[in-house]
């Protein structure tokens, strides 16, 4: 299990923010090459982010580099550059089409990238939004769906609000999508930095929805989502006792037990696995 309670974009053109990334408690940095770099400043920014990435030092961090969008004029050259970096992962915006998603995995085998080298794709358009569930089955690469919040509002035309009630079912209808492919779902970033109590107010509400954690666009933000999208102690204590529970109850051969007054069956018990091994995952990963 890999944590990814925190992804932080950061410009691949600023080398001093790039550096600084690799000193950051985030589970995850993007490289971004896209909404964060002027069209001028395109290729200098991809030259800076392939430097970076082949320097390394960003470990235990996962590292990814979201390219420019499909059909863009960048595009192809940037998923040329990274055939031989190490890279955890290129992050597409706006993804809309399975097919392109599908040709898109094909031409990253063709081209030599690793097998580990994932697809995550950016739901933030109302057309991403629909073809969520064929965008996380496209291609074996795909790994992670990452909601693009803010663009998303603007084609929906939806008022800024702290619960984000207009984009509740879009961001529902993503966690389904992503599920039914067993991969990860990151929830959109939070532009208000002026106020951090609103992106604890949607970090838990991103967690409470189901999404496995957040993206970033500020160091100040990550401490918070690594708290939220982690297991509690309490979550922790419960789900070890769940499993002491459960597993007592199988040695006399029972397929269920009550423990403080509430059933457990074979779902609690994987449940409580699964916060057990993303504690353990957690807690292995020293920055």
């Amino acid at each position: 299990m890999t944590p990814r309670r925190s992804a932080l974009f950061m410009p691949a053109h600023n080398e001093r923010a790039v550096a600084k990334a690799r000193t950051l408690d985030c589970d995850v940095v993007i490289l971004d090459l896209e909404d964060a770099v002027a069209p001028d400043t395109k290729h200098s920014a991809r030259d800076t982010a392939k430097a970076s990435v082949l320097d390394g030092g960003f470990d235990p961090r996962e590292i990814a580099v979201r390219v420019n969008g499909i059909g863009t004029e960048w595009h192809t050259d940037d998923i040329n550059a990274f055939v031989n970096a190490p890279l955890d992962a290129i992050v597409i915006p706006k993804a809309e089409l399975p097919a392109d998603i599908t040709q898109l995995g094909e031409q990253m085998d063709a081209l030599g990238y690793g097998p580990d080298v994932e697809l995550w794709l950016m739901a933030e358009t109302p057309t991403g939004v629909f073809n969520a569930r064929e965008l996380c089955q496209a291609h074996p690469r795909v790994g992670a769906l990452l909601l693009g919040t803010s663009d998303l509002a603007k084609c929906l035309r939806i008022p800024a609000t702290i619960e984000r009630d207009g984009l509740l079912h879009a961001l529902s209808h993503c966690v389904l999508a992503a599920r039914e492919a067993n991969i990860d779902v990151l929830d959109g970033v939070c532009l208000d930095l002026a106020n951090p109590e609103i992106f604890q107010v949607q970090c838990e509400q991103g967690r409470q929805l189901g999404f496995d954690g957040k993206t970033l666009i500020h160091p100040s933000q990550i401490a918070t989502a690594n708290e939220v999208f982690a297991p509690s102690d309490d979550e922790i204590e419960r789900a070890q006792h769940i499993m002491t529970a459960w597993n007592e109850a199988l040695a006399r051969g029972d397929g269920l037990c009550v423990l403080n007054g509430k059933l457990v069956e074979n779902l609690h018990a994987e449940e409580a696995l699964r916060t057990i091994a993303l504690h353990e995952a957690i807690k292995a990963r020293s920055f």
